[in-house]
């Protein structure tokens, strides 16, 4: 099986329900770790070289292994999976969830075996209504099966999941501000340290896990180490859900070996740009992620190969940009819903990110001036990291940092002469 995340979705988009998922060895991942010592289950996940699929990369075994163990450990502990994906240009995780809700649940349950987790909450995305849907049947499902409860069973071990439908912001992407809203406060960062796998939900150790890494995990401990890490071509482990959207032929999602380079997911997956469009840039992880150019398109997807190119593999969602689209709009565009979802919290985003916004806004409209070039590379480093209480503004600010430096002339182009650069 060299797509374990996606082997099971349907062609017509209905769902998976437990029987089918049972009938395809679901839930035998389960069965295999409820035998194994919660300590040997994050060691498996360790050897896997799985890494965290939201955007951070952050090991995912070597996460679980922060949470306090033993008898003298606080209780309860908590796992969250991180659904509120808000990312533009990101749509990975809705279809897992549409498609194959089991596969969540199923990964959640071993997961909080692992690290002894009493309480789950999927904590998803308040669009997503055909995602809430199909997660509640699922959960309903799987309870009556006893795969969720108390005794699962009969191991004596017991876990409760909930769906928890978030009111919305961006910033909810941010583990602690997701735990923030969860406990009905406003979704605001909290400061580092104390982590959340020490002091998290309700100051208890919480683990927060992006749905993607979570689907993966029954995989790992139903196969093996060594059959993930052969999945993929990277020193990393397994397969990784590459989409792409813009103007290319084929616009989707594809599970792929872990660092598939840029140029087979563009041309053989998504079939190429259109006609009479020409590449010139991807935005590879997501909105938030520095564009690359043509002269990086054999860069391997991976956290490694990416972030030496100076980009992130962030979601692994690419935003391809054409010639026929002014990168100075494209990037206005961005920092106008970045603006809009910043939180507020620290001066550096909410003021940086509105008036980066204003200028843009300026340059679309003919009326900037040639000091606003300036400015706008001054708020790309105002807005560094370190500088700002979280990620938020940081990540904000790479597609028009790497904008200024890729298509200078454009903007350029925009404060002389007014006009976009492929217009006449």
């Amino acid at each position: 099986m060299d797509k374990p995340l996606t082997s099971k979705l349907r062609g017509d988009g209905t769902v998976v329900d437990i029987a089918a998922y049972e009938r395809a060895g679901g839930y035998e991942g389960l069965r295999k770790a409820l035998g194994l010592q919660p300590q040997d289950v994050t060691e498996i996940v360790k050897r896997s070289s799985l890494r965290g699929r939201g955007g951070a990369g952050f090991p995912t075994g070597l996460k679980w292994s922060f949470v306090p163990m033993g008898a003298n450990a606080p209780s309860p502990k908590y796992l969250v999976a991180n659904a509120d994906e808000m990312e533009p240009g990101t749509f990975k995780d809705r279809v897992l969830m549409e498609g194959d809700p089991h596969q969540l649940i199923e990964g959640m349950v071993v997961s909080a075996y692992a690290i002894q987790a009493s309480i789950g909450y999927i904590f998803l995305r308040g669009e997503y209504h055909l995602s809430a849907q199909r997660l509640r049947a699922a959960l309903a499902e799987a309870r009556a099966r006893g795969y969720l409860g108390s005794n699962i069973l009969g191991s004596g071990y017991s876990f409760e999941l909930y769906l928890h439908v978030s009111a919305g912001r961006y910033i909810c992407g941010e583990e602690t501000a997701l735990l923030n809203a969860l406990e009905g406060k406003r979704a605001h960062p909290r400061t580092k340290p104390p982590f959340p796998q020490v002091s998290g939900l309700w100051g208890k150790p919480t683990i927060v896990q992006n749905v993607e890494t979570l689907c993966n995990i029954p995989h790992i401990v139903a196969n093996g180490t060594d059959w993930f890490r052969g999945l993929s071509l990277s020193e990393d482990g397994g397969t990784k859900l590459y989409g792409v959207s813009g103007k290319v032929n084929r616009p989707g999602l594809w599970e792929l070996p872990l660092g598939t380079t840029i140029r087979e997911i563009l041309e053989e997956h998504a079939g190429g740009m259109r006609n009479g469009l020409r590449f010139r840039g991807v935005l590879p992880g997501g909105a938030s992620t520095d564009f690359l150019v043509e002269e990086h398109l054999d860069t391997p997807m991976d956290y490694t190969q990416v972030q030496k190119a100076g980009s992130r593999l962030g979601t692994g969602t690419m935003v391809v940009l054409d010639d026929k689209t002014c990168p100075v709009g494209m990037v206005w565009n961005l920092e106008h819903f970045f603006a809009q979802e910043s939180c507020g919290w620290c001066t550096p985003c909410w003021s940086g990110l509105a008036w980066t916004e204003k200028i843009l806004l300026a340059m679309e409209q003919g009326t900037a001036e040639k000091q606003d070039l300036e400015v706008l590379r001054f708020q790309t480093k105002f807005l560094a990291p370190g500088n700002t209480f979280c990620a938020f503004a940081p990540g904000a600010v790479e597609p028009l940092q790497s904008a200024l430096k890729y298509f200078s002339d454009d903007f350029r182009r925009h404060v002389d002469e007014k006009r976009c650069s492929w217009r006449q």
